[in-house]
């Protein structure tokens, strides 16, 4: 059963890629996951310097999801390149790193930076984090913006380059075809969604920064949509995330069109799912007698509901 698949230049052993934001830098868990088995790890974000993010609190728990506003808090690319990369290399982990920005010349340096660092696999652009207000979100909710970072870090890296799209947008597909013509690699989709809780005893929100990222089992059919539509309008490979909890919960997001899939919030309430997963998908290849993981890509068979709608 061959579950591997290609990113540009990059070869997965298979679709499951640990989510920026939910796996540390990858080393925090590598005593319980053995990161060589990942299709690859997508490293927390990354700015030029060292970064304190928001102050607490950071996290709230709501019904089927995770509200944060961690406020891209780093160590910064110098730091990352010293202190954690190495012990990465020696886990043989394939590493994608999540690089942040306040302005166009920041995404460029860190791309620059990255680029020359033994070690380094691919880079995923955040220009989605909806929990600051300078920046990357700037980048990704204009079509120009995001369209000018991806073509400004193409020109200085060889590495795949991956934009992270947000879905606080009114057509995510969109902003995908920017990103292919600009000449991305492949995109990532969804990051979280603008949300807001509320403590109603002290009628005050429960975040320090009044509103965070909402992630979890709640978005996801949300964000199978998105992939849906954007494997509708590009040919690039899509990375799909939002709300895995199951082998099911990828599956579903590949027949709708993701290539692969990030797990984030599950990592938090089950550190061993990566091994669970795994066998899920070789147990449905040969129960369905798939060959060939990638063939199920973008599979979904929506021609008998759009008869039953016509014909109504």
């Amino acid at each position: 059963m061959d579950l591997s698949l290609n990113i540009g230049s990059l070869r997965l052993k298979n679709p499951l890629i640990a989510a920026s934001g939910c796996f540390g830098y990858g080393v925090e868990y590598a005593d319980i996951v053995d990161l060589s088995t990942l299709g690859g790890v997508a490293v927390k974000g990354l700015f030029l310097s060292e970064r304190e993010g928001h102050p607490p609190p950071r996290i709230v728990e709501t019904p089927s999801g995770m509200l944060n506003a961690i406020g891209l808090q780093g160590i910064g690319v110098h730091r990352f390149i010293r202190e954690k990369l190495p012990e990465l290399r020696e886990r043989r982990a394939v590493v994608i790193v999540n690089i942040c920005g306040t302005t166009l010349d920041e995404y460029v340096e860190v791309a620059r930076i990255l680029s020359d660092a033994a070690g380094v696999a691919a880079l995923e652009l955040n220009i989605s984090c909806p929990n600051i207000k300078e920046g990357g979100i700037t980048f990704g909710c204009s079509l120009t913006g995001t369209h000018a970072v991806v073509s400004a870090v193409r020109k200085v890296t060889r590495l795949p380059v991956i934009p992270k799209l947000t879905p606080n947008v009114t057509d995510v597909a969109s902003f995908a075809r920017a990103a292919e013509e600009a000449g991305a690699d492949a995109v990532s989709l969804v990051n979280t969604f603008l949300a807001m809780a509320i403590d109603v005893r002290t009628r005050r929100p429960r975040l320090s920064n009044i509103v965070g990222g909402l992630s979890g089992p709640a978005i996801r059919p949300i964000a199978v949509r998105m992939v849906y539509e954007c494997r509708n309008t590009v040919k690039l490979p899509i990375i799909g995330m939002g709300g895995i909890a199951t082998v099911d919960d990828v599956l579903e997001f590949m027949i709708a069109g993701a290539n692969a899939v990030q797990v984030g919030t599950a990592n938090f309430v089950d550190p061993f799912i990566w091994s669970r997963l795994l066998d899920g998908l070789r147990r449905y290849m040969r129960d369905e007698k798939i060959a060939r993981l990638q063939d199920l890509v973008g599979t979904v068979d929506t021609t008998a509901r759009e008869q039953a709608w016509i014909s109504s």
